[in-house]
């Protein structure tokens, strides 16, 4: 699976095992533990609330460049087939969450996002730099962690998403 991804992303994904782990950190393989997750909107969730589907996470600063530059390509994805097939969320590692929802608001993100203002899910999702893209199993399995922006709405990526979740997604 692991070539497949690679191939797919253009071979610029990067193993969380070529960056130093963050404490706590869940490894490709590892499962996600439970967290809480806060609302950029006062919602809370949990990790568990989206066991039974694959989930993308998504973790994002509003001051990172790269960041705000794929966070439309993740948009488009979510509004595709997000909830359907799997979901899509953000996790921002803002310190300021006002500026993290004036973020999405202006910029009409409609996937949940939640803020980290306690660097817990940043730690155990291994987000030492950001972007970070984590694909989960419906299991609560980590299956890959892509590291940097890429354009998620691609029709190479959404094959590779396919393959890594084993589902097949219309393009």
């Amino acid at each position: 699976m692991r070539a497949i991804l690679l191939g797919l992303f253009l071979g610029s994904i990067t193993s969380s095992t070529a960056f130093a782990s963050t404490p706590g950190e869940v490894e490709i393989g590892g499962y996600l533990r439970e967290a809480t997750l806060q609302g950029l909107a006062g919602q809370t969730k949990k990790f568990s609330d989206y066991k039974g589907k694959p989930l993308i996470i998504n973790v994002w600063a509003s001051w990172c460049g790269p960041c705000r530059a794929e966070m439309g390509s993740l948009e488009r994805l979510a509004r595709r087939y997000g909830g359907k097939q799997f979901n899509v969320i953000g996790i921002s590692t803002d310190d300021d969450g006002n500026a993290a929802a004036a973020f999405i608001k202006k910029s009409k993100i409609s996937f949940e996002n939640f803020l980290d203002s306690k660097v817990f899910l940043e730690n155990m999702l291994g987000a030492n730099t950001i972007p970070l893209t984590i694909l989960v199993d419906a299991h609560g399995r980590v299956l890959e962690k892509a590291r940097g922006a890429y354009e998620w709405d691609s029709p190479a990526v959404v094959d590779a998403i396919g393959k890594a979740f084993h589902i097949k997604l219309k393009l």
